[in-house]
């Protein structure tokens, strides 16, 4: 078993995909959200979507973080990844305006003091605000605040957003074909639309990332932030604190930041695409949950999918692989590895969408290729060689 899987958790969820394999699809299989009629209005040519997501066990690392320097405003990033996490899957189907988003925040009173939740909150409309400047309009309808020490360690910050959207405006994956290219979108650097460097972690992983990388002592320290019933030899066995400096591009951070980077909205960047190059545009995969191998759960059947130009996986993912000795393989079902937004696109087009995502500042490039086959894979080219999936 990889550390992943003894920590209790499971990059490509099989027991929730088990359970929930009964359910209705959808209008659309293949789409990366769940599509259903408008049934808030009845109108043929509109449809609704509802999606719900959060920032995973990320908050427990701001806990640490928060306890070990005082820096509240830590939480306000907790506040973004739950609302990314979402709005992020959302613009893969298309949608990226006239959203509504619900907030539901579980604590443990003993441990989060309401000042905490203020930053939370007041983190939430922060965003929504700096995403209005670029035409994505969030309503914040507010939500459920729940005191439940008796469940809850520390705090779990997730949500729920929804939107009403016309038909015609859809990506749905549906025109993903053979000889289609792939243009891969940075989850790291600083783009135009961020104060600081991202690391570009994102929301998935961390419970391996926080494990793996972080030193014993903080389970001695905050017992309350893991699973006391995990073997001790999978909890914090790496080498680092929080407040270790480490130098990236020149410039002295902590690892605790990289730790800690929101997640980054890709919305300014597909709000101009959908809006201008809607036509181009055939897929779009969001890089969350099972990392790079999340393309094959939306893809056609029968092709193969070769990844042989992915970013170089930027310094927190070298950080993490070299604290938990994981092989490549389960590092790219795990993480995004620096690259997590994929555009399905004809090879002649693609030009023209990188530009759009480098005047934003966020770096794009050809990261691989639809190929026909005869049964679906995946191949993803490393340094250390090919990987299938």
């Amino acid at each position: 078993m990889s550390l992943y899987s003894k920590r209790g958790v499971s990059a490509q969820k099989e027991e929730v995909h088990a359970a929930t394999k009964n359910l209705d699809k959808g209008l659309y299989p293949k789409a990366f959200c769940k599509i259903y009629a408008d049934v808030l209005c009845g109108d043929d040519e509109w449809v609704n979507v509802m999606h719900a997501d959060g920032a995973g066990t990320k908050s427990i690392l701001a806990y640490l973080y928060w306890k070990e320097t005082g820096d509240i405003s830590v939480w306000k990033g907790i506040a973004q990844d739950a609302i990314v996490m979402n709005l992020d899957d959302l613009l893969c189907v298309g949608i990226s305006d006239q959203l509504l988003f619900s907030s539901t925040i579980d604590r443990n009173k003993k441990v989060i003091p309401a000042e905490v939740l203020e930053a939370v909150i007041n983190g939430s409309q922060e965003f929504f605000d700096n995403l209005k400047s670029f035409g994505v309009n969030i309503t914040y309808m507010g939500g459920e605040t729940a005191d439940v020490g008796d469940v809850i360690r520390t705090m779990a910050v997730n949500g729920t957003m929804t939107a009403r959207w016309p038909k015609s405006r859809l990506i749905t994956n549906e025109k993903i074909k053979t000889g289609d290219v792939i243009v891969g979108l940075a989850g790291y650097g600083q783009s135009k639309y961020e104060k600081e460097y991202n690391s570009g972690l994102a929301s998935n992983g961390l419970t391996s990332a926080r494990h793996d990388v972080l030193h014993k002592t903080y389970g001695a320290r905050f017992p309350e932030s893991y699973d006391t019933s995990l073997d001790e030899s999978v909890v914090y066995i790496g080498p680092h604190r929080m407040t270790d400096a480490i130098d990236v591009n020149g410039q002295q951070t902590s690892i605790g930041k990289l730790l800690l980077s929101p997640t980054r909205t890709f919305a300014p960047v597909m709000k101009e695409l959908l809006e201008n190059h809607f036509d181009e545009i055939h897929g779009l995969i969001h890089c969350s949950g099972g990392g790079q191998t999340k393309c094959m759960k939306y893809i056609p059947d029968n092709v193969r999918i070769v990844k042989d130009n992915l970013f170089a996986p930027p310094v927190i993912f070298q950080l993490i692989q070299a604290a938990s000795k994981a092989d490549d393989k389960e590092m790219y079902q795990v993480f995004n590895m620096g690259t997590r937004l994929e555009i399905y696109t004809n090879e002649k087009d693609a030009d023209k969408l990188i530009s759009v995502s480098k005047s934003f500042g966020v770096d794009a490039q050809v990261i691989g290729r639809v190929e026909e086959s005869s049964k679906s894979e995946l191949i993803i080219k490393t340094g250390e060689g090919n990987i299938v999936y």
